[in-house]
């Protein structure tokens, strides 16, 4: 046998426990990673490198992915892509399977850990009713049983998971499994079933009135943890709580006193730049002491941000739960914008990275006003810090 092919030993897999790519040869591997251990055969088609899935390393054993492995280069050799026989032969797969080939497929993408957990762990435990249906017979019936009963109770979480959804349904459809409407679609669709998630968000998310914000930052300053910090500089650049604990120093440019938050993790998939005030500032310069990774509010494990409820866990401590949400403080930012200042509804609106006016609108308006918004957020910082009661004069 050539020295090319039957590269592994069966103690060399056992052995395999870092994660990696085992190569066997002729295209066969074992991909090791923390959640699965599966082998993959590699190959060349139309001159781009393909990969095919063989089964999990835990019921497939090495003489049998060699078989396959054997079997999907023969048809390569005689001109047939081993993946399109796969599928037709297989038929048409589950919503499960589906999803987690979406998944698979966007991860290098992602990067972000934590992000393709919550794809995992939104889709796994509300879409499970969905997972052993053919992605062809998923109807908006189903979408809607799955959605009705979060709807109200975790609007966030069930807008997401929409979402996903959705994705995991546009690409069966790519790839020929479905046809017609996406029933997971919202726009002329969903959004005449379901209540409008706007309407949910404004109702929910509880607000601590902007009058009594100036105290409140008084007070967690006096404690400057990294969860106390990460929450006042989410506060003073009126932020969501993803774009403020998945920030990374990368993202920061001290001198222009600039962050700019990537497309990816904007909900709007669109970049936003902050314009930080002089407290914003020196909050970056206190966590570079706690500094141990990428990321500018860092959790306890190396290289990794603080969780999710890092910051809903202050409101706790200092018995506000009930009162305020962490989104509700740009609630209050948007309510002092219009009541104590002259700034325009377009700057705080721009500042909040909503959209503004309509799609024409958008498409001329060249800049997002960033000089008109450094003079904001430094309004914005002198009302917490002094609480001022005053009039901005453009």
């Amino acid at each position: 046998m050539s020295r090319g092919f039957n590269k592994l030993t069966i103690k060399a897999i056992e052995k395999a426990s870092k994660n990696g790519t085992y190569s066997d040869g002729g295209g066969l591997a074992l991909v090791v990673k923390p959640d699965r251990r599966a082998w993959q055969f590699r190959f060349t088609w139309n001159g781009k490198e393909r990969y095919m899935g063989l089964g999990s390393a835990n019921s497939v054993t090495l003489a049998q992915a060699r078989l396959k492995a054997a079997q999907a280069r023969q048809m390569v050799s005689a001109g047939i892509d081993p993946i399109s026989n796969k599928r037709a032969v297989r038929g048409v797969p589950t919503f499960g399977d589906m999803a987690e080939e979406h998944i698979a497929a966007m991860e290098p993408i992602w990067r972000n850990p934590k992000h393709i957990n919550q794809w995992k762990m939104t889709l796994r435990e509300y879409a499970k009713s969905m997972y052993p249906k053919k992605v062809d017979q998923i109807s908006t019936e189903d979408v809607e049983a799955v959605l009705k009963p979060i709807w109200l109770k975790k609007n966030e979480t069930a807008t997401r998971l929409r979402g996903r959804i959705e994705a995991v349904l546009a690409r069966a459809t790519a790839k020929g499994y479905r046809s017609g409407p996406n029933p997971a679609q919202w726009r002329n669709h969903l959004a005449q079933i379901l209540p409008p998630t706007d309407q949910l968000k404004r109702s929910h998310h509880r607000a601590m009135p902007y009058a009594d914000l100036p105290k409140f930052v008084s007070k967690i300053r006096m404690k400057p943890t990294v969860s106390n910090l990460a929450l006042e500089f989410a506060i003073l650049t009126a932020a969501r709580t993803g774009e403020v604990i998945g920030a990374q120093w990368t993202e920061i440019d001290i001198e222009a006193a600039l962050w700019t938050v990537p497309a990816i993790r904007m909900k709007a998939k669109r970049e936003h730049r902050v314009p930080l005030s002089t407290r914003s500032l020196e909050i970056l310069k206190a966590v570079e002491t706690f500094r141990n990774g990428d990321f500018v509010f860092p959790g306890r494990q190396k290289d990794s941000g603080l969780s999710n409820m890092s910051l809903d866990a202050v409101l706790r401590r200092y018995r506000l739960k009930d009162i305020a949400t962490v989104h509700g403080f740009r609630s209050s930012f948007r309510d002092w914008v219009s009541e104590k200042t002259n700034h325009p509804r377009e700057i705080a609106e721009i500042a909040l990275a909503h959209n503004v006016g309509d799609a024409t609108e958008r498409a001329y308006r060249r800049g997002d006003l960033l000089e008109k918004r450094y003079q904001l957020m430094n309004d914005w910082q002198l009302y917490l810090l002094n609480n001022f009661n005053f009039v901005t004069v453009l």
